[in-house]
């Protein structure tokens, strides 16, 4: 039967990894933001085109109703992106999530000291 290693824990190491997990708590938080903003402006770039592709004007098709499509559409989009309609900020959480752990794992490790080499 294959067991799993027991871990062991330094003492003074916990601080540093209840840290460390309150930083990537932020960071995940910080990326999920992100990509949920990126799938917004995605949503309204794709609706903006859906909408300049009809097929001509209406009877009441001036700036004023060009300005409260542009902002409804903003809207729309912005409440798709929340709930997640595409999944695109699943993914780029999912592909992401790991490049941003490795930078603030990076970030949180203190770097060594440059040690000099000796010249002949």
């Amino acid at each position: 039967m294959i067991q799993a290693a027991p871990t062991l824990a330094l003492v003074g190491a916990t601080s540093a990894t209840a840290t460390a997990t309150g930083q990537s708590d932020a960071q995940k938080a910080k990326l999920k933001s992100a990509a949920q903003q990126f799938e917004a402006v995605f949503l309204r770039q794709m609706i903006g085109s859906m909408r300049s592709a009809s097929l001509g004007d209406g009877m009441f098709d001036n700036q004023a109703t060009s300005t409260f499509q542009d902002m409804a559409d903003g809207k729309t989009a912005d409440a798709m992106a929340k709930k997640g309609v595409l999944h695109i900020a699943d993914l780029l959480v999912k592909q992401l999530g790991p490049v941003a752990a490795k930078e603030a794992a990076k970030a949180a490790t203190p770097a060594a000291p440059a040690t000099e080499s000796p010249l002949p």
